[in-house]
């Protein structure tokens, strides 16, 4: 058990019990918002009533915004659409339309800790193609959270995700990464959605607290920045997904903290 909180060697935070049930608070919190946003998604709704909803369930709850300002980001959510991968800006212009698929990003600051969470919702019915991309990025989250055991290794979160989504088809996102989650909304390590030469080993212990969240693309993982400086894109114009949970490493067993 952790008794204090501590850095290891690689940076990263571990928590005590106490403070992994505040971080779990937050991330479930926060996924009680995001859910109940999501549901709302319609065609003829722009990325901004999409932000205008954020911020006012930020005010009923009484938490803050995670991602407003942070970085300059002017938004409380980000909002992407079909071929937007991450970080899309909620703006007006921006419609959602019967067959598009909608990822909603979040982040909320519940005293002090911060929860970030991810869906990708289908406006109205959908393609075959884009249901299955949908459903392969969200059952690879899930890969990712089950390899996600303490004495494992952090790069088989990584392996189990590319592994499964490669499996189906798809391509995970290249550039990109979960992260670690607690006060700061990006802790060490970074968590990347595929492996490669030079992977550091680490190896998981209790008190680590991770934000998994796998991107996937429809085409191939390359992607690229939109002149907006935010919002990232494929670079083949193909879909992408991308789903996002909490989680914490305890000497109990794994815990989805932002589970609702």
């Amino acid at each position: 058990m952790v008794k204090t909180a501590r850095k290891t060697k690689h940076g990263i935070i571990l928590k005590t019990p106490d403070e992994i049930a505040k971080l779990r608070t937050a991330a479930a919190t926060t996924m009680e918002i995001l859910l109940k946003i999501a549901e709302q998604v319609a065609p003829g709704m722009t990325a901004l009533d999409i932000d205008k909803l954020a911020r006012s369930y930020c005010k009923d709850y009484g938490v803050k915004p995670a991602f407003l300002g942070y970085g300059g980001f002017p938004g409380a959510i980000c909002v992407s659409v079909n071929e937007e991968v991450v970080h899309g800006l909620p703006t007006k212009n921006k419609v959602f339309r019967e067959g598009d698929i909608v990822s909603l990003d979040f982040g909320a600051i519940v005293d002090g800790w911060i929860g970030d969470v991810a869906v990708t919702v289908p406006v109205g019915k959908v393609s075959e193609r884009a249901k299955r991309l949908i459903d392969v990025t969200r059952e690879s989250l899930y890969r990712g959270i089950e390899a996600a055991k303490a004495g494992g290794k952090l790069i088989d979160i990584s392996r189990a995700i590319q592994r499964y989504v490669e499996s189906h088809g798809f391509n995970v996102t290249r550039g990109y990464a979960g992260h670690g989650i607690g006060r700061s909304l990006h802790e060490e390590p970074q968590i990347t959605n595929y492996v490669y030469k030079g992977y550091p080993d680490i190896t998981l212990e209790p008190g680590m607290t991770f934000a998994i969240e796998p991107m996937v693309n429809e085409g191939t993982g390359k992607v690229k920045v939109k002149r907006d400086r935010w919002t990232v894109v494929t670079k083949d114009g193909k879909l992408s997904a991308h789903f996002e949970h909490d989680v914490a490493i305890t000497e109990e067993g794994t815990i989805i903290m932002s589970a609702i």
